[in-house]
């Protein structure tokens, strides 16, 4: 571990140990004030029993404890509150030190929902799933800052872009107060807010029309309290009977817009919370960086922040949920309760349901920012990669995968550049050909995300990545592994053929569905092909006839490989790139070793 880690594991642990401190407070605290609200309910039973049984003393003097005890109830909610808050924080930061430490794979969301079979290369580069980079990287707290961050993985940004990205991490990694303040907002832990439902709530067609019948619904419900004072004083029920009638046929013809506005998506209305609180915090604080200083612009070019206007509609929400309370059932009718909640929530839809879609993106894109700036601050020895202009290169010096633990990590240098376009890797089985080719695959797209990469080094050029790594025949589509390779070999050409960003292929063992002559001569054509495209890449085999089809690439292939050494009836590996061609294999030494001698 590097000192820079070092310097970041220690602040971790001891903000840790300042959390899992208060959580131990607040949990004294609370057990003493469960006491307390416990002696105070039996002091008020006491008294109730000799005032009202034996007449010791006046009823009133029940006020007293009943007064104590709301009050110790509140300041015990805020203790339980601030407990909560504690333990979260200390959560936090034991899943920072997991992902430090290596030990990360399984406490995080995997984003398996944005996984796509037939994506070039997101599951060739494990981007999603147990132990993929989606679950090293995010630490959103909403589901759209979720979808940021998957999409900006699987689409290359414009430099220009990943320019004004790079600006804001790097102000971004060491607001740790900040990153915790998020972290721990909300009703509870887990990711929130699904923003597409909530969409489709705020622009849907305005439901509750003509405007006058919220007047006549507020009007029939001061009536209706009018017609029920006439009955109490001059027993009548005339007036309140005709009153609630014409409400309840009032209610009857405005019952499908109120179901499709009070009931619309439980989603849409779920999270709401935590949602006003990312936007409160947001909003509060200062930034420097130009592009977080446009987005928390945006947050505020509406008639009101959106943190009040997201509160205020959680406050509507809390009284469409009250509909469901047995008092307020029996008074709908009457005072119109449904009809006014529905007005108000319609109002607000119409005053501020414009401005939700750019509080969401804006929301989306800082939390993907403070996604790849905690991976930044966790660490630190990752430098933001170097773009330059030209012909397509990729430079890395000690490249290492990101999801292979740092003590496991062997590092290597990869140069496409300088007319070297092509990597020819050979080598025996696992040997570490298809990992170098899912290293520098992941890197590109780390790079292209606007996030560090995992290197001492890297200068590239803007890179489309296309990989053909982990294709697989499949039953459900009927296609076999080879229909499956060449399927995807065509989907690379046409991202090859489309000019901007160049291509960076990786094709490993490829056209091993095939015999040895047409492998030979298809594996020469399709790198030849993509080479004439403009593009660059890496090619494993473990056929030692694949490593001659350089002779007619003038130049631009370099035959590099992996070897290993089989000792004592095992299999050493040290996963070093060399230059050259492969001079031996392991598959017979392998067989033998597990008792299968042929």
């Amino acid at each position: 571990m590097y000192s820079q880690d070092v310097l970041v594991v220690e602040e971790y642990k001891q903000r840790l140990k300042d959390r899992e401190s208060r959580v131990a407070d607040r949990e004294q605290v609370h057990v003493r004030l469960g006491y307390v609200r416990l002696s105070l309910a039996l002091v008020a039973a006491v008294i109730g029993w000799e005032s009202f049984w034996k007449h010791a003393f006046s009823p009133w003097w029940i006020a007293v404890p009943l007064t104590l005890f709301v009050l110790v109830a509140a300041i015990h909610s805020r203790i339980l509150r601030s407990r909560e808050l504690a333990r979260r924080g200390a959560s936090f930061y034991q899943k920072g030190l997991a992902r430090i430490e290596d030990r990360w794979a399984g406490t995080g969301q995997t984003g398996e929902r944005f996984n796509d079979p037939h994506h070039v290369y997101a599951g060739d580069l494990d981007l999603f799933g147990y132990g993929g980079l989606f679950e090293l990287l995010s630490t959103a707290r909403t589901r759209m800052g979720e979808e940021t961050l998957a999409g900006w993985l699987l689409s290359p940004a414009a430099v220009d872009q990943i320019g004004e990205r790079h600006a804001a991490i790097a102000e971004l990694r060491n607001q740790l107060d900040l990153r915790e303040d998020l972290a721990i907002l909300g009703e509870d832990a887990s990711v929130g807010v699904f923003p597409e439902a909530l969409l489709r709530w705020v622009e849907a067609p305005k439901q509750m029309k003509p405007e006058w019948i919220r007047w006549l619904a507020a009007i029939l419900s001061v009536s209706a309290v009018g017609g029920a004072v006439v009955w109490w004083i001059l027993g009548t029920a005339t007036p309140l009977i005709t009153i609630v009638l014409i409400e309840a046929l009032l209610a009857y013809r405005l019952r499908k817009p109120l179901e499709e506005l009070l009931h619309g998506s439980e989603q849409a209305f779920g999270d709401l919370n935590l949602l006003s609180g990312v936007l409160a915090r947001v909003e509060q604080h200062t930034f420097r960086a130009p592009r977080l200083q446009s987005l928390q612009t945006e947050l505020s070019s509406h008639q009101i922040k959106g943190s009040y206007a997201i509160a205020r509609l959680r406050t509507i929400v809390d009284f469409i949920d009250s509909r469901d309370n047995m008092i307020v059932r029996i008074l709908n009718i009457p005072f119109m309760y449904s009809v006014q909640v529905a007005f108000a929530a319609e109002h607000w839809r119409q005053a501020h349901g414009h401005g939700v879609g750019s509080w969401l993106r804006v929301i989306s894109e800082i939390e993907a920012l403070l996604c790849l700036a905690t991976y930044s601050h966790e660490h630190p020895d990752d430098p933001f990669p170097e773009f330059v202009q030209g012909a397509a290169c990729f430079d890395a010096t000690d490249l290492g995968h990101p999801l292979v633990p740092a003590a496991k990590c062997v590092r290597n240098d990869v140069r496409l550049s300088d007319g070297k376009r092509v990597f020819l890797v050979s080598g025996s089985n696992m040997s570490g050909k298809s990992t170098l080719l899912r290293t520098v695959g992941i890197n590109a797209v780390l790079a292209m995300a606007g996030a560090p990469v995992r290197a001492q080094g890297l200068r590239l050029t803007p890179l489309h990545v296309g990989a053909s790594i982990r294709v697989n025949d499949s039953l459900q589509e009927g296609s076999s592994r080879f229909y499956a390779e060449i399927t995807r070999l065509r989907a690379i050409f046409d991202l090859a053929g489309d000019g901007s960003p160049s291509l960076l292929f990786l094709l490993d063992e490829l056209l091993q569905g095939t015999n040895s002559n047409d492998r030979r001569v298809g594996a020469e054509g399709v790198v030849r092909a993509l080479l004439n495209r403009g593009a660059i890449g890496l090619v494993s085999t473990h056929d030692l006839a694949l490593a001659e089809i350089g002779g007619s690439l003038n130049g631009q292939l370099q035959n590099v490989h992996f070897q290993e050494d089989f000792e004592n009836g095992k299999m050493r590996f040290d996963y070093k790139l060399r230059e050259g061609v492969v001079t031996k294999s392991n598959g017979l030494a392998l067989m033998r070793s597990i008792g299968l001698d042929v």
